[in-house]
């Protein structure tokens, strides 16, 4: 049976004892103060009907039963006890309900009476069962002349009982009901949260759940939507993704520790292979929403690590610029030679001279200027390649005569990731305008490198380039927009900060402390 039916089962056993022995209880207390209304009842009449003075005149008169059996039947009717019973000192009775019972010795205790005590009794007598109180019954003179019994019988008493049995067993059977209905309610909840299943289950469903997040090789979250004021938060995380968010190894994961672009998911449905930046990891991301009932529950999130592809995949990219840089130089210079061959054909020789000195002289003085002012030798060929690649591309590329950096605590992967994103995303929007050019400055000032790309583009105001920076977020729809939000990347690691400055056409500053790290 499922949690759910095990635990309605049991409740309500549990509920129906409780109820059952608090009902057989609450009789019990209702009989014993049936029976301490019936002592006091009798005590009070029989202490009475001992006061009167015509009870202590008949005893001691001429024919007793005649003077007190009507008196004491007008009491029993007026009172509603069982018996009146008065007797002398003898103990023989002068009054009873059974004519025939008159005369008789009387059935019980008169001890503590004679001793001038009222007290009450069960005792079985010629009525049967009953509570019955005795008082002494004095003289004028304080004398003690006889008793009188007064008493209510076990039957009369269990017939008043009987009555109130109704009202009692209808709140037993309420009791019942109400527990049962409750017990079905935490029960039918029960069974939404655990879905029904066995214990059993439950536990190997718990067992494959623990082995399954221990040996997924992906990073994976189940984040708990937002319901009502429920905030969100972290229901489930693997190992893997404890390590590329950089969460603590053990314990419950607090949503506010996430990183900024998983706290953001937006709520559109589904996605495959989103691109998020985390402050040193590039993250391939699935998200798929989880439905139950007809309600959003919660977002289950899938990690990749792609930062090394990524970084890979930038310097991919810049070599192959650089390669197509080259073929483009190279058919330039077989087009050169041919009209240098040419020239020296028709008998101008000084023409053919000057031509080639010219060509060389141009491209000769920037790898000079930038092999002498530049000490990594990787930001020197990116800057030479992209000059060559801007040219291939209709875009005039100048590296300004300012540029110079000496070593910096930078590697040089993240030299090339600054600065050929930078240089790549000006070259891109600057094609389609009439006059294009870009202008490249690296340079240290005090204790601070400078990066500089300034284009005749349209530039982008602050808001927009906090959007750039972010994940996935492009102008352009061919691109995927991880450009600026590598740059940002490596910028943050270091400390520093991203801007716009539209003091020149437009252009983005990088400013990264040089003892940050």
């Amino acid at each position: 049976m499922s949690v759910a039916r095990q635990l309605l089962i049991v409740q309500t056993v549990a509920l129906a004892v409780v109820v059952l022995v608090a009902g057989g209880l609450f009789a019990l207390d209702e009989r014993r103060d049936a029976d301490a209304a019936t002592r006091l009842a009798v005590t009070d009449v029989a202490a009475t009907t001992a006061t009167l003075p015509e009870v202590a005149e008949g005893i001691v008169g001429p024919d007793p039963t005649a003077a007190l059996q009507p008196r004491a039947e007008a009491i029993r009717a007026a009172t509603g006890v069982d018996f009146v019973v008065v007797m002398g000192l003898d103990e023989i009775r002068l009054t009873h309900p059974r004519p025939d019972q008159i005369g008789l010795p009387y059935t019980g205790h008169t001890g503590p009476a004679r001793a001038g005590e009222t007290f009450t009794e069960t005792y079985t007598g010629s009525l049967g069962p009953s509570i019955r109180a005795v008082a002494p019954v004095h003289d004028p003179n304080g004398a003690l002349v006889g008793f009188v019994s007064v008493g209510v019988t076990r039957q009369k008493t269990w017939e008043q009982f009987r009555g109130s049995l109704p009202g009692l067993l209808g709140i037993v059977v309420l009791g019942l009901a109400v527990s049962t209905a409750g017990s079905y309610l935490i029960s039918r909840r029960l069974r939404r949260q655990t879905l029904g299943l066995t214990p059993d289950q439950l536990r190997r469903l718990y067992e494959q759940h623990d082995a399954v997040l221990h040996a997924i090789g992906d990073g994976l979250l189940v984040l708990r939507s937002a319901d009502g004021d429920g905030a969100p938060g972290v229901e489930i995380v693997n190992d893997e993704a404890r390590r590329l968010l950089a969460l603590p190894e053990h314990g419950p994961v607090p949503f506010a520790s996430l990183p900024a672009t998983l706290r953001n998911l937006p709520d559109d449905g589904d996605a495959r292979d989103e691109v998020h930046l985390t402050a040193d990891r590039v993250l391939v991301i699935g998200r798929h929403a989880v439905w139950w009932e007809g309600r959003r529950i919660g977002t289950v999130v899938t990690l990749r690590d792609h930062t090394e592809l990524r970084a890979v995949l930038g310097e991919l990219d810049s070599v192959r610029g650089l390669a197509d840089a080259l073929r483009a130089q190279a058919h330039e210079s077989a087009n050169r030679l041919h009209t240098i061959v040419t020239m020296v054909e028709l008998g101008r020789p000084e023409e053919a001279v000057a031509f080639a000195t010219e060509e060389l002289r141009l491209s000769q003085r920037l790898v000079d200027r930038l092999t002498v002012t530049v000490a990594d030798p990787a930001l020197s060929a990116l800057l030479i390649g992209k000059v060559a690649e801007a040219a291939e591309r209709g875009v005039e590329l100048t590296v300004t005569d300012d540029t110079a950096l000496g070593t910096t605590p930078l590697r040089s992967r993240e030299l090339v990731t600054v600065v050929g994103n930078l240089v790549d995303n000006a070259i891109d929007a600057v094609r389609d305008t009439d006059d294009p050019w870009v202008e490249v400055t690296v340079r240290q000032q005090d204790s601070t490198v400078l990066i500089e790309v300034a284009d005749s583009g349209p530039g982008m105001d602050p808001e927009t380039l906090s959007r750039a920076m972010t994940r996935g977020w492009s102008t352009k729809a061919e691109h995927h927009g991880l450009g600026l939000a590598l740059v940002a990347q490596v910028v943050a690691r270091y400390g520093g900060a991203l801007r716009t400055e539209p003091s020149l056409g437009s252009m983005i500053v990088a400013e990264i402390p040089v003892g940050a790290k």
